[in-house]
């Protein structure tokens, strides 16, 4: 009994530890497979024991916040749901009742207080108890109607979410790998919960609701349904939803499986919630659970497999990764032999060994995880020198995680971004070369600096009995090499990587100075701030580049590397100058958005990525889409105009 009582202090320390660190500092030390074994564990414990402590997580809701926001309690407790990961648990909680299953989406909750048809408050759910007032936050989010046409009393719960391809290119935008969020969850809350809106606003939020708590004065047929559908009326975008029975139950659950790889936003499983709500209401709650609905947690496919190796990824701050490879396995549908373990600290954790049987599974279903190491032999060991330069490693320990990094300054992975930079569209076109290429390259020592990659050539043997190449890629990846050679000074210019110098501005610097390299490489910041488009910064720091003596060794030995034919002495006549175009969607009339976009420059215009009250056209074929650039562009009074259009502007 000592035993399992020790055992039950033991994981409710480690799973507060874990729940809190999660919410207040957006670090994970652990994946959702193995805190719900730890917590499933730990609720068997306190049954057998007929012992709950106060501090359970399993009676606690959430952690309170830490941050300068208001904080305000909140009218009615917010109770975190029951869960199951079986089917016939929701046909037992089913009955013969109807029911609504929707997603359960990976956010931050959120609720809203409406009145007079104006959004008045918004607080997140915080502890359940207590949460933090983020009204000025809600109001830049892309899908919350600020007024709707109902003037009563409206309080609403829904999920704040950041989708994948937003995650994606914000994190693509950090340059700091210690700075990235681990997932979208985090990096919602993090935004949702900002001190200045300004930077919520550029994060894409959406809000969608999942329940209604109060509307005073509206008759809902007492149907969960019908108020999911007033709330679509009112201009709320809600959660997807369908009506289940227990005859129905797994039906559904089967086809949200399926279809949960095409979501645009993260979802942890499934919701149900009795249709019938004073039924719903009639049972009341338990402390920690209301009695009218219940989660759904995917059940894990889980695959054995063996550890290969642990593969070290460096990156351009220093941060190495432990990266476990295992034999291939298939996991929800694809060949899975990869998976992240994040840090140190969890390999550890897991004893992970080569040769060790593991188990591997896809959290949410779509990134792959190690769920647990059978065999734990532990004899994996952070590397003491960093596998790409040779240099000394060092580890450091962080939020209670262990993290390796390389000391050496001057380690070419910490480069990989300007090598990426280099072989990019707008750049030099080299296409075969992704960043997980040349990190392989750089790390086997085949690229050093940009004009290594002219000369791959001397790694043949070694290049085709890589993972991922052979006899084609090889020769395909050479062609592109050598076609690169065929360039133009201002790409070349724009593929040093200069702070602050894109093509359009490489474009007209070169124009400038007629290509004369001297010119170019000895320019002042008189000479730069004289140009159009280019003003002081800029200016220092493309002359602060060039005072570099290696900088300009190196400009020099690419132009020995590359041929610019002399550019043909006919002017383009300047139509589009002073003006602004966005081009989304796919194109007919050329090879790509590329070079419809060098047609606009050469005509003296300028393409941004977003819209904005600057931009003058929004190019896409597609008029009367309802994308997200065709919103913003209709909201700003922006012309829309297709391709034909845009030729007969020609």
């Amino acid at each position: 009994m000592d035993i399992k009582k020790k055992r039950m202090l033991e994981l409710v320390e480690l799973l507060n530890h874990a729940r809190r660190v999660y919410e207040q500092e957006d670090t994970e030390i652990m994946n959702n497979y193995e805190y719900d074994k730890l917590y499933d564990e730990l609720q068997g414990l306190e049954q057998e024991l007929g012992t709950i402590l106060a501090s359970s997580p399993t009676v606690n809701v959430g952690y309170e916040v830490l941050s300068e926001l208001p904080k305000e309690r909140h009218e009615r407790s917010m109770l975190s749901l029951d869960k199951t990961k079986e089917v016939s648990g929701l046909k037992e909680f089913l009955g013969n009742q109807q029911a609504v299953i929707s997603w359960k989406l990976d956010g931050l909750t959120i609720v809203l207080t409406y009145r007079e048809g104006t959004l008045q408050k918004a607080v997140t759910r915080g502890n359940g108890e207590v949460g933090e007032v983020i009204t000025n936050n809600a109001k830049v989010f892309k899908n919350i109607p600020l007024q709707i046409a109902y003037k009563g009393e409206l309080v609403l719960r829904g999920e704040a979410v950041i989708g994948y391809e937003d995650f994606e290119r914000i994190n693509a935008e950090i340059e700091d790998v210690d700075a990235k969020y681990k997932n979208p969850r985090n990096l919602c809350s993090g935004s949702v919960r900002q001190l200045s809106n300004e930077v919520t606003a550029k994060r894409n939020v959406r809000f969608f609701a999942f329940s209604l708590v109060r509307a005073e004065g509206v008759d809902f047929g007492n149907s969960r349904t019908k108020q999911f559908g007033w709330l679509s009326d009112q201009g709320f975008e809600v959660v997807e939803h369908h009506m289940v029975t227990a005859d129905t139950v797994e039906s559904e659950v089967e086809w949200f499986s399926k279809k949960i790889t095409e979501n645009a936003f993260p979802s942890d499983g499934l919701v149900l919630v009795y249709d019938d709500i004073a039924y719903g209401q009639s049972l009341g709650t338990t402390a920690k659970f209301p009695r009218d609905s219940i989660a759904f947690k995917w059940a894990d496919e889980i695959r054995e497999t063996t550890l290969k190796e642990i593969e070290w990824s460096p990156s351009r701050t220093g941060l190495i990764n432990p990266v476990a490879i295992f034999e291939p396995v298939e996991l929800e549908g694809t060949t899975v032999s990869r998976a992240s373990v994040h840090n140190i600290s969890i390999m550890e954790e897991l004893d992970l060994g080569v040769g060790d049987t593991i188990q591997v599974y896809k959290a949410n279903m779509i990134i792959p995880q190690i769920a647990e190491n059978l065999t734990r032999s532990g004899n994996c060991r952070a590397p003491e020198h960093c596998p790409v330069c040779g240099g000394l490693t060092r580890i450091s320990m962080e939020n209670d995680t262990k993290t390796l990094y390389c000391t050496n300054p001057q380690c070419q992975a910490k480069q990989v971004k300007s090598f990426a930079l280099f072989v990019s569209r707008d750049a030099l076109n080299i296409e075969g070369l992704s960043e997980a290429t040349l990190e392989k390259f750089i790390d086997r020592g085949f690229i050093k600096d940009f004009t290594d990659i002219f000369h791959l050539k001397q790694h043949e043997e070694a290049i085709k009995t890589m993972e991922g190449f052979g006899e084609k890629s090889y020769v395909n990846l050479i062609n592109s090499v050598e076609q690169a050679r065929q360039t133009t000074m201002p790409k070349l210019l724009y593929s040093l990587g200069i702070a602050n110098i894109g093509l359009a501005n490489a474009k007209v610097i070169c124009k400038a100075f007629g290509n004369d390299v001297e010119k170019i490489l000895h320019a002042t910041v008189e000479d730069l701030s004289g140009i159009s488009g280019v003003g002081e910064i800029i200016a220092q720091t493309y002359v602060d580049y060039f005072a570099e003596d290696t900088h300009q060794e190196l400009f020099r030995k690419l132009l020995e590397e590359v041929e610019i034919p002399p550019e043909a002495e006919t002017a383009e006549e300047q139509i589009f100058e002073g003006k602004n175009f966005v081009i989304t969607g796919s194109v007919n009339h050329f090879a790509n958005r590329g070079e419809v976009k060098e047609l606009i420059e050469s005509k003296g215009g300028k393409v941004t990525g977003s819209v904005t009250t600057k931009t003058d056209y929004l190019i896409n074929n597609d008029v009367e889409s309802a994308s997200s650039k065709n919103k913003k562009a209709r909201e700003l009074g922006v012309p829309i105009i297709s391709e034909e259009e845009f030729l007969k502007m020609l």
